[in-house]
């Protein structure tokens, strides 16, 4: 389930208390007092078997004898008699619950999975939703619902709350009631037995009342319905989390370092930066990040200019900047002089633009119009210190003139001291322009801004095509599948790099010996110098027992080198088997880097690909970054400049710069690997060499375990479903590709735009389209295939010829479709087959319907949507256009004959 119901919750028409109570001191008590002072303007009925009125409101002595429907219902019984109440609200006809604890004493809160399991069984036949168990419970400001046990009624405003804390919900009420910061929902989710967070991020993402998203997080349950949900949301507004847990302690041990190296902190990261959503860690800092970016601010990079009446004020904000997302900004020459002509000769004539003490309100109007002009700067910071040259309100009477025609301007401002700048601070917030305390507050503000707009570009970003052959899976999968049938779990030095090489991932040539002699004899045959190694299944790490020599020049040294190694290993490992020997040749790249590249595991979000430094003290050095898979080459190279090696892969000095691309490649290839291999649990690449010719891996562990689940359903993030592409045969005897959509596909998508006639796309579009904008283009090219999918039909020179897409709803019962065949191929039944294809799969996925909104001229489509099935009805708002329904329960138009016009 996800939004099923949920209304109930947000819009209650009618609401029982079930549990209520006279006893000050009881929860029963505490729950039907903020009930019934809320301002709820419908009924309340109260039910409690003792009691005759509640709050001098007539009660009832059961459910059962409720006079009138409700929709809601806070219940704050014990949790024994929960469920047998939970069964009678449904027959009642009531769709949603707030589950309280029932008291603060041992027995009196749900415990176990038998309590939960049997309240959810008493849920299901009725669809009746269920907040909690044991949560503070839910409050809507807008609807006048406080179904919760929180001390007091939060003020109204356009932020939701989510926690799943009941101590951190009422500090963050308590936090903001002192501070005067509303809400338009907040709600405690407790177990999370039904409703989670990604049922409510789904809900409020369409929420009209609600402008920003506060989550307070300890675990994520369903971690692929988290992040459909989150990337949803916070494509619409704002999301915002603070997550507890931030230690590294819980990491799990593992045999190949991706699993020491991926810590669950920094996965978490990671999934909110995927799905566009911004972290926080500190409580001060929700509510600063909430302020900033629900001012509408939007940046286009993250250069700071700094506006100040003093040098020292300024000198704080720079410190500051220095260990933020952001930089300092430079100033251009044609705005050192526009300042040059507006400021005292004695200005700083630098950033940070120091306009001196006695500034007034229009040299900081005249300072602050330059420096938004200037297209050195993304931002700009406005500082103002007290002192008895300057008056504070004057200062911001200038900054304010300058944004009134420049509403949302990326301005900040900082007013330092306390009397002297509060009624300042006042004004601005009244305003909505962006204020702090601090220098400190206000850049770190400023690194909200960056950091957010960097998750939003991220989810709009084109990534390249394809550069690479598909992998020879069947070869993989035979070495992996050998590997289990022999009872091992880790793969050979040399099976690991065969399976590398499948992927197209460039590895070092790699051959076993069985004793020093053999070893000595494939040196010759290599070419010195050479590399040997320990080939043992005991050991996970060949160094750390003096497993590894390197720079051999003769076969002698290759013989004493083995007898060396197995001298080490018995004293080091003694009882660890040596099977023999790797010989390799010792590769000689001077300007390459060490690198590690793999595969790591996560409790809550499955596989992850990780990156970083490589080497020996790669675990000492900790310069990684994780990534959800699936990667593609956007989203590769992001996870490579999120670390410190990524600066001497750009080169420096007399090193040129590294590969990217190949770098990239391998982060991608890697996480195809990921998919396409689900018994691969561990995998290592380390180091894997990368410079100005490419990468080269000299060393690869994997570590396998039996499974029976697809690789993908692993994955946070549903990939790109390759199974689902085929051939279609046209009218005209023509065949086309049909495969779901790729985010590399926009540009194709531009192009089916600018290739049809203006009168075809106004009827796909419901009106005329001069220009396919970017933004728009991405977000129907990079879907979630967990809740969309479109096919594309391709020429065999590549270029996209039609498109069909359904947009699900977050209860997968129905889905809207759009579909749009470029004008050249029409006439030739592509529009009939997309149209089939799509329905195929959306009953395959067991949607309930599908509908779509066509225009009353657009004839051709009404009959191809009759044939289909749909049944045509006017629109709701416009009299132009008609909805075409298709109740998927009907035979399907397999063997119908194509219309010509499709």
């Amino acid at each position: 389930m996800t939004t099923r119901n949920l209304d109930a919750l947000f819009h209650p028409r009618a609401i029982a208390l079930v549990g209520a109570s006279n006893r000050t001191g009881t929860v029963g008590a505490l729950a039907a007092r903020n009930l019934f002072e809320a301002g709820f303007e419908g009924p309340i009925l109260s039910v409690n078997p003792k009691e005759r009125a509640i709050r001098s409101s007539l009660n009832y002595a059961s459910v059962a004898d409720l006079p009138i429907p409700v929709d809601l219902a806070v219940v704050a019984a014990p949790p024994d008699e929960v469920p047998r109440v939970i069964s009678q609200l449904g027959e009642k006809g009531c769709r949603a619950a707030v589950v309280l604890p029932a008291g603060y004493g041992p027995g009196e809160q749900f415990e176990g999975a038998e309590q939960r399991q049997a309240l959810l069984d008493a849920a299901r036949p009725h669809l009746l939703r269920i907040i909690g168990p044991n949560g503070l419970g839910f409050i809507s400001t807008r609807a006048h619902v406080n179904a919760s046990i929180a001390h007091l009624m939060p003020a109204k405003g356009d932020v939701a709350f989510v926690s799943q804390s009941d101590t951190m919900t009422a500090a963050v009420l308590d936090w903001a009631h002192a501070r005067g910061f509303g809400f338009s929902h907040v709600a405690a989710l407790g177990e999370k037995a039904d409703v989670d967070f990604g049922d409510l991020l789904d809900y409020l993402a369409l929420d009209n009342t609600t402008r920003a998203i506060l989550l307070y997080v300890e675990s994520i349950a369903d971690a692929r319905k988290f992040m459909s949900a989150g990337r949803i949301a916070a494509r619409a507004k704002p999301v915002i989390v603070i997550k507890a847990g931030r230690s590294v302690a819980g990491a799990q041990a593992a045999l190949s370092h991706t699993g020491v190296l991926a810590g669950s902190d920094l996965v978490f990261d990671a999934a909110l930066r995927r799905a566009g959503m911004l972290r926080v860690h500190e409580m001060r800092e929700l509510f600063e990040a909430v302020t900033t970016l629900s001012a509408g601010i939007r940046l286009a990079g993250e250069r700071l200019a700094i506006l100040t009446n003093g040098g020292g004020a300024g000198v704080v904000a720079v410190d500051a900047l220095e260990g933020s997302a952001g930089r300092l900004g430079t100033l251009l020459p044609a705005t050192v002089e526009a300042l040059d002509k507006a400021l005292p000769r004695t200005w700083s004539r630098s950033n940070p633009v120091d306009i001196q003490a006695d500034a007034d309100g229009a040299r900081y109007g005249a300072a602050l119009k330059a420096l938004l002009a200037d297209k050195g700067s993304d931002a700009v910071l406005v500082l103002h210190a007290p002192n008895a040259l300057s008056d504070s309100g004057a200062a911001a009477d200038g900054v304010m003139a300058v944004l009134e025609t420049r509403p949302r301007a990326p301005v900040l401002t900082c007013w330092l001291g306390e009397s002297a700048a509060a009624s300042a601070r006042r004004r601005f917030a009244g305003r909505r322009i962006p204020t702090y305390d601090t220098p400190d507050e206000a850049v770190r503000a400023f690194g909200h801004l960056v950091a957010y707009q960097r998750n939003q570009t991220l989810l709009m970003e084109t990534p390249p095509a394809r550069s690479f052959d598909e992998p020879d899976r069947p070869a993989a999968r035979r070495l992996v599948e050998g590997v289990l049938a022999a009872g091992r779990s880790a793969l050979t030095e040399v099976e690991a790099k065969a399976v590398l090489a499948a992927y197209d991932i460039p590895v070092v040539d790699t051959r076993i010996a069985t004793s020093p002699e053999e070893a000595g004899r494939l040196a010759q045959d290599i070419g010195f110098p050479v590399v040997v190694k320990v080939l043992s299944h005991d050991l996970t790490h060949k160094s750390d027992v003096g497993g590894v020599r390197l720079d051999l020049r003769t076969s002698a040294a290759v013989e004493d080198a083995c007898r060396a190694i197995i001298a080490s290993v018995a004293e080091k490992r003694p009882g660890a088997r040596i099977e023999g020997f790797t010989v390799q040749a010792m590769i000689r790249r001077p300007n390459a880097q060490e690198l590690i590249a793999g595969i790591g595991y996560d409790k809550t979000f499955g596989p992850v690909v990780l990156f970083g430094q490589g080497g020996t003290a790669v675990e000492v050095i900790g310069d990684r970054a994780v990534a959800l898979p699936p990667l593609n080459g956007v989203l590769a190279r992001e996870m490579i400049e999120r670390t410190r090696v990524a600066k001497l892969l750009a080169g420096y000095r007399d090193h040129p710069p590294a590969d990217m691309n190949a770098v990239a490649g391998t982060l991608v290839k890697v996480a195809e690997l990921l998919a396409d291999l689900p018994q691969i649990a561990e995998l290592d690449i380390n180091p894997l060499l990368a410079d100005e010719h490419g990468v080269l891996a000299l060393d690869a562990r994997i570590v396998v375990h039996p499974t029976r689940v697809e690789g993908t359903d692993r994955f946070a993030i549903k990939p790109f479903p390759s199974d689902l592409s085929k051939t279609l045969e046209l009218t005209d005897g023509s065949t086309v590709a049909l495969r779901p959509i790729r985010p590399e596909d926009e540009p194709g998508l531009v192009d089916v735009v600018h290739r049809s006639d203006p009168q075809d796309v106004r009827m796909r579009f419901l009106g005329s389209v001069k220009d396919f904008p970017h933004l728009m283009a991405a977000r129907l090219s990079q879907i979630d295939y967990d809740r969309e999918m479109a096919f594309v039909a391709q020429e065999d020179n590549g270029d996209i010829c039609g498109v069909v897409r359904i947009i699900a709803d977050p209860d997968n019962d129905a889905a809207e479709y759009a579909i749009m065949v470029r004008s050249d191929f029409k006439g030739k039944g592509l529009g009939f087959q997309l149209m089939s294809e799509i329905l195929a799969h959306a009953r395959k996925r067991g949607l309930r319907q599908v509908f779509g909104d066509v225009m009353r001229e657009n004839g051709p489509m009404l009959r191809l949507a009759e044939d289909l099935g749909f049944k045509a009805t006017p629109g709701s708002d416009d009299p132009s256009v008609m909805r075409v329904v298709l109740n998927l329960d009907v035979p399907s138009a397999a063997g119908v004959q194509i219309p010509e016009e499709a």
